[in-house]
């Protein structure tokens, strides 16, 4: 399918750090998606444009307008799977920007999706309760309780164990650490960012990567540490920074 070819080339040209053929393919897809009689693929695009945007630093703003886009064009699409995504992101975002209330109503809108009957569902893979279960940890950690973050974090990563979903562990667990470091237990946070290195290092993926580097950047209260200096050897090694 062309649109999906292309929201994936757009997705890569991101991971090879081609920032520029990344958006143009993006809009690409945006434009044949919407001569489509199925809006869950125009939300997908723009969910996967906004995680671009938002993971290349270009701030909160344009990926929220990405993701309400999402959300609107899957209020009326086919997918209760793509629906759930799209009102996870939401969530996430406005965490991210500190509307504690907006995350949880969306969360909730994400759970009465997640929870549908997926019958029939053109989408029904794309995301599952352990992805979710990663978004109320980015919730919690932004808005809410580190403690209940860490859980949430945990519990998505014991069930992200498809090899398809290796990245997405990753993320998870680089979060989980940063849990621990809002905790007050920054060495054991170290710890567990030893396991996100070499997943980082065995996937190759950008986004991982990035997550890493915010990690280590909480850490430098402790950077004197050996157990810091131990984690910088392990990064230079595997990641070359």
């Amino acid at each position: 399918m062309a649109v999906a070819g292309m929201t994936l080339a757009g997705r890569l040209a991101f991971e090879t750090r081609d920032d520029a053929a990344s958006r143009a393919l993006y809009a690409e897809a945006s434009q044949e998606a919407r001569k489509l009689a199925e809006p869950w693929r125009l939300a997908s695009v723009h969910m996967s444009h906004a995680l671009t945007n938002l993971y290349a630093r270009r701030g909160l703003d344009e990926a929220r307008r990405l993701v309400d886009e999402a959300v609107r064009a899957a209020r009326t699409g086919q997918s209760a799977v793509v629906r759930a995504r799209a009102h996870a992101l939401q969530a996430e975002l406005a965490a991210r920007a500190g509307h504690k209330w907006q995350a949880q109503a969306a969360l909730g809108l994400a759970w009465y999706d997640m929870e549908a009957d997926h019958a029939g569902d053109p989408a029904p893979t794309s995301f599952s309760p352990g992805h979710l279960r990663g978004f109320e940890g980015v919730c919690e950690l932004y808005v809410g309780d580190p403690s209940k973050a860490y859980d949430r974090f945990a519990r998505s990563a014991s069930t992200l164990s498809a090899s398809r979903e290796r990245v997405q562990q990753a993320i998870v667990k680089t979060d989980q650490a940063l849990a621990r470091i809002r905790l007050g237990e920054p060495e054991a946070a170290a710890d567990l960012l030893h396991d996100c290195v070499d997943a980082a290092s065995a996937t190759g993926g950008r986004v991982p990567a990035l997550r890493l580097r915010r990690a280590r950047q909480e850490l430098r209260p402790w950077r004197r540490e050996g157990w810091v200096a131990d984690l910088d050897d392990h990064l230079m090694d595997a990641l070359g920074a």
